[in-house]
């Protein structure tokens, strides 16, 4: 029974990807794209471009010589926020400045926004996700109209690529604006020191393999495995006035030998998966660490700053934590699983949002997940915060039982929303920090 689980398993993941070409969810080099992501072909040119909707999550793939192209069409009053997540194949070779290139255009022509992210040092063949952004100003001059507009995607160095085409999953989601004017500028006096990692006992979780199934995290210690050339996916509720920090630990090889560059990656992404802030250290088979740069408390004025690190902490929602390990790590120090620790910190005093005059899409992206440590204790998180953690009896039995990550996500989730319902005064639902403001 557990061979024929994950043989289906196998079969719907290959089913999903371009060129059936099969990654299991799960395994280095996978990703677990969106169950409901609608598929999309893009297109040679802007004329036969295929359109994307505001709140949409799609499935597409990318050629490696070919620009494709998707049609957006947005108000005049929303900012819009277009993520593209390329996934190459598990075996590619790449190199440091291989990558993906995504350009957001008007009907025109006109650029509004471009972004390229590359493997870098580590050449590693990882899920890159860049995303381009139409913002509303009140004094702006291009792509402020009501309109058709463009998204590019291609590869960076296409001469240099691997040939085989590369899997996508592009989102689209907009943000109304405020109801009132509020401050054109950027605070300023936030603390800017690297907060200290927390400490004590680690509870357990297993991270996911995409955004979409994400596990919810907060503020603790938490113990997990990676295996060279995996990306693990967490995600950290963070009210308004809030700010979150986290460092990862990869614990030293017990044999072999070599340095591989950069090879532990952390990053932080929004909500609608901006990339905040990233950091990456080389690995020679000692006890490493990395960690994210002291970033400002969430705040919608923060869009204003000319640096990233503080622009992309401009609305409140759950955040994205996305940890990789090369697979170069597994030439000189085997396959592993390698044990991993990741601490997670949230900061700072619950200030009130911006009142937005329109609903977001797609609806409650920026809403924040309620985290109660009580319900993750019971369900094996530990006492340490807390986390949306699987216990260890629960992990034994999809080790044994085969089950698709998928599949374990909802069994995770029935398993909370019983704890909670009979928890006193137990809730999982979101809160919508921006609808309704708290003090």
């Amino acid at each position: 029974m557990a061979r024929r689980a994950a043989a289906a398993a196998l079969l719907v993941t290959a089913a999903l990807l371009p060129g059936g070409t099969a990654v299991a969810a799960g395994t280095p080099g996978g990703y677990g794209f969106a169950p409901g992501a609608r598929p999309v072909e893009g297109a040679a040119g802007a004329p036969d471009a295929r359109p994307l909707e505001a709140g949409g999550t799609y499935r597409s793939s990318l050629p490696r010589h070919d620009t494709v192209y998707y049609r957006v069409g947005l108000d005049a009053g929303s900012t819009a926020y277009v993520s593209v997540t390329a996934v190459p194949g598990a075996g590619d070779e790449v190199t440091a400045a291989d990558g993906l290139r995504v350009a957001l255009r008007d009907a025109d022509g006109g650029s509004c926004s471009l972004n390229t992210v590359i493997f870098g040092a580590a050449r590693s063949a990882r899920p890159l996700t860049a995303q381009v952004v139409r913002e509303v100003r009140d004094r702006g001059k291009r792509c402020q109209a009501a309109g058709t507009y463009y998204l590019t995607v291609e590869r960076t160095r296409p001469q240099d690529s691997p040939q085989g085409a590369w899997a996508l999953e592009l989102t689209v989601a907009t943000e109304p604006g405020p109801a009132q004017a509020g401050p054109t500028g950027a605070p300023e006096d936030w603390d800017s020191a690297t907060p200290a990692p927390p400490t004590g006992a680690p509870g357990r979780l297993r991270g996911a393999d995409g955004f979409a199934g994400a596990t919810l995290v907060g503020p603790g210690v938490w113990r997990d495995t990676v295996r060279p050339g995996q990306t693990l996916y967490y995600k950290v509720p963070v009210d308004w006035g809030r700010r979150p920090y986290a460092s990862v630990d990869l614990e030293g090889a017990t044999g072999g030998s070599g340095y591989t560059d950069g090879a532990l990656r952390l990053a932080l992404y929004t909500p609608v998966r901006g990339e905040v802030h990233g950091a990456a250290r080389g690995y020679s088979g000692r006890r490493t660490t990395v960690g994210l740069a002291a970033l400002p408390p969430a705040a919608h004025a923060n869009r204003h700053s000319a640096d990233s690190r503080v622009s992309g902490m401009r609305f409140a929602g759950d955040y994205y934590l996305v940890v990789h390990l090369s697979a170069k790590v597994a030439d000189g120090f085997g396959d592993g699983p390698f044990g991993l620790t990741l601490r997670v910190r949230v900061d700072g005093t619950v200030r009130p949002g911006p009142g937005y005059d329109g609903t977001a899409r797609p609806e409650g992206v920026f809403d924040v997940s309620t985290w109660n440590p009580a319900v993750a204790a019971a369900t094996g998180g530990g006492g340490n915060g807390g986390g949306a953690a699987r216990g260890d009896s629960a992990t034994r039995a999809l080790a044994v039982g085969g089950i698709g990550t998928g599949t374990a996500l909802l069994l995770g989730l029935g398993v909370w929303t019983v704890v909670a319902r009979r928890g006193a005064g137990a809730s999982a639902q979101p809160r919508n920090r921006a609808q309704k403001p708290t003090a």
